[in-house]
């Protein structure tokens, strides 16, 4: 609710001066609250005009007096509005504090600086803190919020205090509607403008938190990845184009790896090295999130990379294997799901998946170290990534089954 302020002059008899005069109080009312202070103007009682609350006379002197009442009134309603527009409690005291300069009044912060600034330092801090992908998604959420103010207010910018639980749910629905972002996309989104907000709350520019009741959900998606069967017949088929068979190379060596597709783009020879078993490791950093990756080369892995040792392409840019632009591997690759007879659609990162699931989880190796190769920061990431599959459920059923059937047994022995 809205609170209004009254605006009354009198005159103060009881503290007449020796001269003759008394002083006019200016008294303000909120909500029942009542505050009064000097106007540190001083005139005649006769002079005084009590129900017009101004001094008497057409002169010079009434004129300048009436008029500085009249500018105190309008600076009174002034604050008033600049205390509505800012979201500031409004009370009688407060409005008087701001009057007389003794409040202390916060200044207009616009989000698009505080946002620009804050990416500013991811920048500055890109392979020291942060991976060069996360100022991309930051740059890019700063775009959308931006992109969003105008559709919904017209501007380019806003006061933070303006942003409250409607803003943010108009923003969701912008992100789902008008920019069509798949739910966990819209979230993601949020959260990195959540990040912004909360740097505007611990420096005590915003009192309340705008996402407090914003309650958003990450749906789990279902993450595809090939078989071993499915891997091998990848493997084993004769194609007819170079071009393919080096896509299928790229593509099988991150099936082995789980390097992500920017990840085997960047390699370089200097990043496979001998780990601790005198083995050949891939030691390298994820672009995604600067994380650590070391991974030892399994034998088709080190069987891709001796094939293109001397291949000038890789030679002249210093990287282990030839790859194309992530849309052109992707369409070679529904090509090669086309001659293999595999109906699931085919892309890079499913090899990232392939290899967590597949090649790894289903053959005994343990999360955490599924988990340390494929550059996950905590194992719940790993959890949600690799699918268990549907042998390892059915071997846990599988000795289940026999636990239960081994008690029957001893309970009828008994």
């Amino acid at each position: 609710m809205i609170r209004t302020v009254c605006i009354n002059f009198s005159l103060k008899k009881s503290k007449t001066l020796n001269n003759g005069t008394a002083p006019v109080y200016l008294r303000l009312t909120v909500a029942g609250e009542r505050v009064e202070f000097t106007t540190r103007r001083y005139i005649k009682p006769e002079r005084w005009n009590s129900d017009i609350q101004k001094m008497t006379g057409t002169n010079d002197e009434a004129r300048v007096f009436n008029n500085y009442l009249k500018t105190l009134e309008q600076k009174v309603f002034e604050e008033h509005r600049l205390m509505l527009d800012a979201k500031s409690p409004v009370t009688a005291e407060n409005l008087r504090d701001r009057l007389l300069g003794k409040a202390n009044v916060k200044r207009s912060k616009m989000l698009v600086p505080i946002f620009q600034e804050h990416n500013k330092r991811i920048k500055s801090l890109i392979g020291k803190e942060y991976a060069a992908g996360t100022l991309e998604r930051y740059e890019t959420s700063l775009k959308h919020t931006i992109d969003f103010m105008q559709w919904q207010y017209k501007k380019n910018d806003i006061d933070i205090v303006e942003i409250d639980h409607e803003f943010i749910t108009s923003y969701d629905f912008y992100l789902r509607s008008e920019r069509h972002c798949c739910n966990n996309t819209a979230v993601k989104y949020l959260k990195n403008f959540k990040k912004v907000i909360r740097i505007c709350i611990a420096n005590g520019w915003l009192d309340k938190d705008p996402f407090v009741n914003y309650k958003p959900k990450v749906k789990e998606v279902i993450r595809h990845y090939l078989t071993a069967e499915e891997i091998q017949v990848i493997t084993e088929k004769q194609l007819v184009s170079y071009r393919l068979d080096q896509v299928r190379d790229a593509f099988l060596f991150s099936c082995f790896t789980g390097l992500a597709y920017a990840d085997v783009k960047k390699l370089k020879r200097s990043e496979i090295i001998k780990g601790i078993d005198k083995q050949q490791w891939i030691v390298t950093s994820r672009q995604k999130t600067d994380t650590a990756s070391r991974i030892p080369l399994l034998p088709i892995a080190l069987q891709i990379l001796k094939k293109y040792e001397d291949n000038i392409e890789c030679l002249h840019h210093d990287r282990v294997l030839p790859v194309l632009s992530n849309q052109k591997m992707n369409s070679y690759l529904k090509e090669i799901a086309d001659v293999c007879g595999i109906s699931k659609e085919l892309t890079y990162h499913i090899a990232r998946h392939t290899f967590a699931t597949s090649v790894t989880l289903a053959n005994g190796v343990s999360i955490e170290s599924v988990s340390k190769m494929l550059g996950h920061k905590n194992i719940r990431t790993t959890q949600h990534y690799a699918k268990i599959l549907d042998a390892k459920v059915s071997e846990d059923m599988a000795l289940l089954k026999n636990k239960l059937d081994s008690k029957k047994k001893n309970e009828v022995q008994i």
